[in-house]
């Protein structure tokens, strides 16, 4: 039960911070916001006793790539730092209520309609969550997809620092 409800919580954070990346027109506010969407997928993942790739999650995505995203905001420098002198305590807190509501009640409907989701077993998670079939799959299944996202990553990263390049006058 008490996985069920962490479950919905952090499910309605991790939308409601997908919102918030999306609608942020600050681009450091928006890459913020995708961390924490991140800690809550890997969240997600350990209320389904995935905890190798909820750690996976955190140092690869979480760590590695938003420093990247963050270096090249900067590097671009789109944007100065926010102001939090003028941070609005009224509107954090009907956020963070507003969440807690939409969590109960995605929790209740969920109930209602007997959608939540079981945890897995240990043993489940042991034989198929552990990094060695978690390798045979991504490096014979889904090799083809992992090249790919890997040399998109880095012509983003190329045509990130092209279009940083000042251009001589």
């Amino acid at each position: 039960m008490t996985a069920s409800i962490l479950f919905f919580v952090l499910a309605s954070v991790a939308i409601a911070a997908a919102l918030g990346m999306l609608i942020s027109r600050n681009p450091v506010n928006s890459a913020l916001w995708l961390i924490l969407n991140l800690f809550c997928v890997a969240g997600l993942y350990l209320t389904v006793n995935a905890e190798f790739i909820a750690v996976i999650q955190v140092l690869v995505y979480a760590g590695a790539i938003m420093v990247l995203f963050l270096f090249v905001i900067m590097l671009l420098n789109l944007s100065v730092l926010p102001d939090l002198k003028r941070i609005e305590w009224r509107r954090i807190i009907a956020f963070i209520m507003g969440m807690g509501l939409l969590a109960m009640l995605m929790f209740i409907v969920a109930n209602t309609l007997d959608m939540v989701p079981d945890p897995v077993t240990l043993q489940v998670a042991a034989e198929t969550g552990s990094a060695t079939s978690l390798a045979k799959v991504l490096f014979t299944q889904y090799a083809m997809p992992l090249e790919v996202i890997g040399i998109l990553l880095l012509a983003a990263t190329i045509g990130a620092v092209v279009i940083a390049k000042k251009k001589p006058v």
